[in-house]
């Protein structure tokens, strides 16, 4: 075996000779004078051959990570230097940990590997392997007869059945039970093989087939078929012992390989319930997100980004990195995230909700350390108020092509506990576009934070002067031009990436009211909305608005104390917004015939388009929604 782990066939040829060589004609059979006999030296070289494949095999097998590199494995280490042929039968589907099978136990076949003709040593190099010794595909007599090789090729090559059923109590199930590796020529194989491969199947005679059961860690998951052809010697007594280290070995890591696979699939599954499926498309921004993880065995982290739709057509903007890479990291990310929309939906300023997030973190252990940035964008007002816990501050990228970084609180990473979060309000002008990031995009082994915030800077200034400073870059182009500014050294962390585009709400598509909690605040509503159905040309909406928004204001003047807010927003629809000083939810219910009220509701989600009603820290607000004629809405 050479450095590499290259593989000498056990009993291949030169053992006699090296015996031979080393003894001289004149010193064979002698035992005085320190001389062994030449059968003596001959077997223990063919023992220290068998141990010294067997390490080499079995660490091949082992360097495998998934199912199919370990059979892989398996066949590269034994095709051609233990048998010409082998057959790979795995239980399907494969039992998972401590799990019991439901049904009967069925063999698929996986793989099977088999010599071919080859014309060179260049040819027969790649075949058998990098390093393997070329002796050991010719057997005991050190020759190669490359007329004599037959085939190599993938599943299905060897006439074998692709499916076995187990029948309980027969010759196959019992091989199986006993675990050990039995000779082709013993009774129990002769009655197991035909069972497992097939009838049809042609068997070598002698001890030319070995039968492996492949046991795992709690039960028999498969079985592997050794062949070796008539111009090979036979398996010997030994051979049984390296078949049976090779299959305990494969069978071993085959369990790792599907505990590997159940772990990485429930982590993926993890990861996926965790971020969201979409982003909503509120009124007056345009949104789009990314989410990279930091590599293919590392699929799960604590990166995560958000956008909760806000009372007032706004926006909260999240995004948060929980430390580490691990299921733990992103269980914790989704109970933040969750906590987050549930403070969002409460309409708590900024700082009040990184506050609450971080005695949510203390109260989830110790340890439990994040970075997060909140963010609340009001179209109406154009302007962002931020809060930022130790997180990497956003670019916002203008309509005229200059990219700035924010200047922003830092404040102190989520979990630290006892420390003051502030706010700052900014500016948010129409075509700008703000992107928020965790710190994989800007920070690696290569880098460090800000100089890589700098390079982000500077890539979306580039890509904004390449599409033209008179309009803004395409929002989902844009967040794929940020990630290729990403090189091969730059992945030492999983990244999530939301982009939110300004559009804004004009000031001439909104009309605010206020009105005193009175009998006569229904009547004034219907006649500040008939006013601006007239001046924005939608008169033949204002049957419909005049009756809906009367009885929403009915119902919020008859809870009030203070003042009743009422707003409407032309944009791809008409939004009406109805606010009071109550925090009781409104309840729709079906009135009975004889009942003076309780229609109100009913109304509403008759002719509305949408319709809801959230709690505020003050109140709350009741909303609707109806279609504008003749313009597409967006969804």
């Amino acid at each position: 075996m050479d450095e590499d782990g290259g593989l000498t066939a056990p009993g291949a040829s030169g053992d006699g000779a090296a015996g031979t060589g080393a003894h001289g004609a004149g010193g064979a059979g002698r035992h005085g004078g320190g001389a062994v006999p030449v059968g003596e030296v001959s077997a223990a070289r063919r023992e220290g051959d068998r141990l010294r494949f067997v390490g080499a095999a079995t660490r091949r097998i082992a360097r495998g990570i998934d199912l199919d590199e370990i059979v892989l494995g398996l066949c590269r280490a034994t095709v051609p230097t233990f048998s010409d042929a082998i057959l790979v039968y795995l239980r399907d589907p494969l039992p998972v940990g401590d799990e019991r099978p439901l049904g009967p136990v069925v063999l698929r076949l996986r793989r099977t590997d088999r010599l071919r003709p080859i014309d060179d040593l260049t040819d027969i190099s790649s075949t058998i392997g990098a390093g393997m010794d070329l002796a050991g595909a010719a057997g005991a007599t050190g020759e190669l007869d490359f007329s004599q090789l037959p085939l190599v090729g993938p599943q299905g090559d060897l006439p074998a059945a692709e499916l076995c059923e187990i029948r309980p109590g027969g010759a196959l199930a019992e091989v199986l039970r006993g675990v050990r590796p039995v000779f082709g020529s013993s009774a129990a194989a002769k009655a197991a093989l035909p069972e497992l491969l097939g009838v049809d199947h042609p068997l070598p005679g002698g001890n030319r087939a070995v039968l492996a059961p492949l046991r795992g860690r709690r039960r028999v998951i498969g079985a592997a078929v050794f062949l070796r052809s008539p111009e090979r010697p036979a398996f010997e007594q030994n051979d049984l012992l390296v078949a049976a280290q090779l299959a305990t070995h494969t069978a071993l890591g085959i369990d790792k390989a599907v505990l590997y696979g159940r772990e990485a699939y429930i982590a993926d599954e993890l990861q996926r319930t965790m971020l969201p499926d979409s982003l909503p498309q509120p009124t007056g921004v345009r949104l789009a997100s990314r989410y990279l993880p930091a590599a293919e065995t590392a699929r799960v982290g604590g990166d995560w980004y958000d956008a909760i739709p806000l009372p007032g057509s706004r926006v909260a903007l999240v995004v948060g990195d929980v430390m580490g890479h691990s299921m733990t990291s992103a269980a914790i990310m989704g109970q933040l995230r969750t906590t987050a929309q549930t403070l969002a939906q409460l309409d708590l300023p900024p700082a009040e909700v990184l506050h609450h997030l971080d005695e949510q973190a203390q109260r989830l252990g110790s340890d439990r350390m994040a970075t997060c940035l909140y963010a609340v964008y009001d179209p109406v007002a154009h302007r962002i108020t931020i809060a930022n816990a130790g997180h990497p501050p956003p670019v916002l990228l203008h309509l005229g092509g200059r990219a700035e970084v924010l200047r922003v609180p830092p404040g102190a990473p989520i979990g630290v506990g006892g420390v003051d979060f502030e706010a700052v309000e900014l500016d948010a002008p129409a075509g700008g576009t703000l992107l928020l990031y965790t710190d994989g995009l800007v920070e690696s082994r290569l880098r460090d934070v800000w100089t890589g915030i700098e390079q982000l800077r500077e890539r979306l200034a580039t890509t904004a002067q390449l599409t033209g400073l008179d309009h803004p870059p395409p929002l989902e182009a844009l967040c794929d031009d940020v990630l290729d500014m990403l090189g091969p050294g730059d992945r030492d962390d999983d990244i999530a990436l939301l982009a939110a585009r300004f559009d804004g709400i004009a000031p001439s598509d909104v009309a605010y009211w206020f009105l005193d909690p009175e009998e006569t605040a229904p009547g004034r509503a219907r006649r500040f909305a008939r006013r601006a159905l007239t001046r924005w040309g939608l008169e033949e909406l204002s049957d419909s608005l005049e009756l809906l928004v009367s009885e929403v204001v009915t119902n919020a003047v008859r809870y009030a104390e203070r003042p009743v807010t009422l707003r409407l927003l032309r944009t791809d629809v008409l939004r009406c917004e109805v606010g009071d000083d109550s925090p009781q939810l409104p309840r729709q219910r079906r009135a009975r015939d004889t009942d003076e009220g309780g229609r109100g509701l009913f109304l509403v989600n008759r002719m509305a388009r949408r319709w809801g009603a959230t709690r505020l820290s003050s109140g709350k607000v009741v909303w609707f929604e109806l279609s504008l004629p003749g313009r597409p809405e967006r969804r």
